[in-house]
């Protein structure tokens, strides 16, 4: 975890609180502080614990007036979670005054990726003009290797105002090699920061410890940051502090717990107690200090610490939660370990108690497997693990679930359910499904009280492997069944189950409407008020998304309701660029082509193909090249329809259970071949097709179009027949405007005015309520409606609208702006796009991959391919207009390799 106290329940303590002027400790570093300030882009300070790394940060940030523009965040130790990283850093430079304004909200939810947020950060910071610091403490902490890529790839394509200062234990791997050699980067090691005799004054004065000469201690110490401030707190008051000074000798080790043992030799028992008590906690605040010593005025003590420079350090600006530096912190639990080694589980497992009465899951599970109680570890991590999922924290549950000793995740049926639920998220769907196997065998074995629990969570981790396996039967059943589950009186936790039954709602919703189900909108409704109702805004977000999709068969109005209720939702808490997002954007786009507003339509559907990637979301990228098709069909664009639909098919074939959209599109591309004059193509297409696809109401009307290019009006109302009386559904209703205005146009041409009279007025009534117009533009019969109109009509303004549109005054085409990729980018290509901007070689972008020089070309020339570009420089330009990547920032343009 990063130095941010945020619970479930929402702790306004922040990351990116920096300690004000008044913070213990600081210390005038005038020599230090200029290169703090140098015009290097990256400052590196690495020394190992104790040497004064962050000492010196808060007392150069304090000196030189920097709080407004430095964003501090702490890496806490062993993080692994990309995603909680990222959030505390865009947390930290919210701080700022620039941050503030630039920098956008963004809410922890399941699947963030860091990539998308570095490059987000990219995008907010373009426009940044003030300096901004961003200090990262502890980065030798951060362990993904992905997130130092992500981290060195921010550093290396920032703009030229935002500086970075990282404080580390030890050289960590994030390209400063490049950096050094451009001069952008100052390195200020341990040697460096040793106090000189006139600092260690300044720092004894500081502690109120007056030393005739302290030269020999700065001697005896070699200028050691940690000696020194134990020294001076050993000092204070001491009654011989010259004698003191003179027999302080040893390694830095030896000294330091020397001087430990004199520190807390001299504090009183309460204090003595609290220090040794706390130092197994990461954080600490006066409530849970109290719990553990059996005292009180534990915050007192806490502030107390932290004003004398005694090692303790605030992380709000409340000055409520505490960390102590980790040299402190280990020193202290040898000393808790020598002196009350009986002591430590309990304090532990009272730990363990106040973090999951409080809200922090994690520490919870945390504190429990240190009490080594596998079984209490086992309950917390079941009973938060789905909240953890939806809190954005899965690589957190890894971790934990890393944690338990090796053999008990297939002894243990909770445990064998929560390992299948880690597989799918981060290892494979044939050990998840072997985990699943064991937690099922294994089930008669929970106690009673947890059974309904543990059932609870083995069904939402099947209902997700049979979503990721596509298997939208497998999905509705195990939906329902996780619904009356979290239902039953026999759950534990209330909350746990209205969580996982706003899961289970919205995911059955969600599979119907891709199966063409009858409940669809019921069940996304019902989740997406209990998620509203329960504080779980990402489930809230996704519903909305489905239920702007299920609308689009109803109405589009509704349709258009819920989808500006999910964007703004998303916009609110930073999910613009999410797959639900980009769902909404589809039918949002989509409605749009079909009333005839293709310039509207058009930043959707872009915004929808910058966000979805084939490889995770199929289904809606088959509904995004569809959304594509008709909006060149729209615009009269007939090639690039075809093109668009026919990457839908191709897409759509590699489904492993029919998508509802398939067929509707198949009938779409028929119409385009038969627009382009490829009759014989599209009777050959036709043909090829299964009696039980040419029956759908959506190719009979296919068949119309082709039989009316045929000349054929009477087969072309034979085929449409079925759809006209029921007996050939349809997906969408809107697909009986077409079928209607086709049994016009035969009817017309067979000479019966009655019966095309008829035919136009009913595809008139079903056009009205959405403003679908495409349909007639697609099947072009002025005379027609202006025969229809001088006859009694319901619609006269609509047919006046069409004939304008037929006339000629079409809507303005869209402004000029970049055409979309000829095809999506792949997750692959993504990822070396983002490092086309950089000064970085193709080689070397493959070293920062872990992938072949070769791959990396490949990956290069199908970029160029896709973006109409020759050039590295012309496919970072075009991708920069596409958004498909930050724009560039305000300082002068990098010349690019190649």
């Amino acid at each position: 975890m990063i130095g941010n106290m945020g619970s479930a329940a929402g702790s306004h303590a922040a990351a990116g609180d920096v300690a004000g002027p008044g913070a213990g400790g600081i210390v005038a570093r005038p020599r230090l502080f200029e290169r703090l300030g140098a015009s290097a882009r990256v400052t590196v300070i690495s020394a190992p614990p104790g040497s004064g790394k962050t000492v010196l940060l808060r007392s150069w940030i304090s000196e030189t007036g920097a709080a407004g523009s430095a964003a501090w965040m702490t890496v806490g130790r062993g993080e692994q979670d990309p995603q909680q990283f990222w959030l505390s850093v865009l947390s930290a430079l919210r701080q700022t005054a620039s941050g503030r304004v630039l920098v956008q909200p963004l809410t922890a939810a399941p699947d963030l990726d860091g990539w998308t947020i570095a490059e987000r950060l990219l995008t907010d910071l373009a426009p940044l003009q003030d300096r901004i610091y961003l200090v990262i403490d502890d980065v030798h902490e951060l362990g993904p290797a992905e997130a130092q890529r992500q981290l060195e790839l921010l550093m290396m394509r920032a703009p030229e105002e935002l500086r970075f200062v990282l404080a580390t234990r030890h050289d960590v791997r994030l390209g400063l090699h490049q950096l050094r050699l451009e001069g952008e980067l100052t390195e200020i090691r341990g040697p460096d920061l040793r106090f000189t005799v006139a600092e260690a004054e300044e720092l004894f004065d500081a502690a109120g410890v007056k030393l005739p000469d302290p030269a020999l201690l700065v001697e005896r110490t070699e200028g050691w940051a940690a000696g020194l401030r134990l020294a001076a707190l050993s000092l204070a008051g001491h009654p011989n502090p010259v004698r003191f000074a003179e027999e302080f000798s040893g390694s830095e080790r030896t000294v330091a717990e020397y001087l430990l043992a004199e520190v807390l030799d001299r504090q009183p028992e309460p204090v003595r107690r609290l220090l040794l008590r706390t130092s197994v906690l990461d954080r600490v605040n006066g409530e849970l200090a109290d719990l553990l010593t059996g005292d009180h005025g534990g915050e007192r003590v806490l502030q107390d610490l932290e004003r004398a420079n005694a090692f303790v350090v605030s992380l709000d600006t409340r000055r409520s939660w505490f960390r102590y530096h980790h040299l402190f912190a280990d020193l202290l639990q040898l000393e808790l370990r020598r002196t009350a080694p009986a002591e430590v589980t309990a304090i532990h497992l009272a730990a363990a108690g106040w973090f999951a009465g409080h809200g922090y899951p994690a520490d919870a599970v945390r504190h429990a497997q240190a009490a080594r109680d596998r079984g209490l570890a086992t309950r917390l991590l079941a009973d938060s693990w789905y909240s953890l999922q939806l809190d954005g924290r899965a690589a957190t549950t890894h971790q934990l679930l890393a944690g338990f000793p090796a053999g008990t995740r297939a002894a243990d049926a909770e445990l064998a359910a929560l390992a299948a639920a880690d597989e799918l998220a981060h290892g494979s769907l044939e050990a998840a499904e072997r985990y699943l196997g064991l937690a099922e065998r294994g089930m008669a074995s929970v106690p009673d009280a947890r059974r309904t629990q543990a059932q609870l969570l083995l069904g939402m981790t099947r209902l997700v492997l049979a979503r990721q396996r596509w298997n939208l039967q497998a999905v509705a059943g195990e939906a329902r069944q996780l619904h009356v589950m979290a239902e039953a009186p026999g759950v534990a936790q209330p909350r746990l189950g209205e969580e996982l039954r706003a899961l289970a709602l919205i995911s059955l919703g969600t599979t119907e409407f891709w199966a063409a189900g009858e409940d669809q909108e019921r069940h996304l409704e019902m989740g997406v008020a209990l998620a509203r109702r329960i504080g779980r805004p990402f489930l809230e977000f996704t519903g909305l998304a489905y239920q702007t999709a299920a609308g689009l068969y109803r109405s589009f109005t509704r349709a258009a309701e819920r989808g500006r209720q999910a964007i703004e939702l998303a916009e609110r808490h930073g999910w613009a660029d999410e797959p639900a997002a980009g769902l909404a954007y589809v039918i949002l786009g989509a409605m749009l082509a079909w009333q005839m507003r293709p310039g509207e339509a058009e930043p959707w559907v872009q915004r929808a193909e910058r966000v979805l990637r084939a490889e995770t979301e199929p289904a809606a990228v088959l509904g995004m090249h569809r959304a594509r098709g008709v909006l060149e069909l729209a615009r009269g664009r007939n090639a690039d329809a075809l093109s668009a639909f026919q990457a839908a098919e191709r897409l759509g074939g590699r489904l492993t259970a029919p998508h509802m959209l398939l067929t509707p599109t198949r009938a779409l591309l028929l119409h385009t071949l038969v627009r382009l004059g490829d009759v014989e193509r599209a009777e050959q297409v036709f043909a090829g097709l299964g009696e039980r696809d040419s029956d759908r109401g959506e190719m009979r009307i296919a068949a119309a179009v082709l039989r009316l290019a045929q000349d054929d009006p009477h087969a072309a109302t034979a085929a449409v027949a079925p759809v006209l009386n029921g007996s050939a559904p349809v997906v969408w209703p809107a697909w009986l405007v077409e079928a209607f205005l086709l049994e016009a146009i035969a009817q017309d041409v067979l000479g019966d005015a009655v019966a095309a009279g008829r035919a136009v007025e009913r595809a008139l009534d079903m056009a009205e309520p959405d403003g679908v117009l495409l349909w007639f533009l697609l099947h072009p019969v002025p005379g027609l409606l202006q025969r229809h109109a001088r006859h009694r009509t319901a619609h006269p303004a609509l047919i006046a609208d069409i004939l304008s549109l037929l006339a000629g005054n079409r809507p303005a085409p869209p402004p000029a702006g970049p055409s979309p990729p000829l095809e999506p980018l792949s997750g692959s290509e993504i990822r070396v796009l983002r490092y086309l901007p950089t000064h970085l070689s193709a080689p070397q972008i493959a070293s920062e991959l872990y992938v072949s020089h070769n791959t990396v070309r490949t990956h290069m020339r199908h970029l160029y391919a896709k973006l109409g570009t020759h050039r590295r420089f012309e496919a970072v330009e075009r991708a920069r207009a596409l958004g498909l990547l930050a724009p560039s920032p305000l300082r002068g343009q990098v010349t690019l390799p190649g």
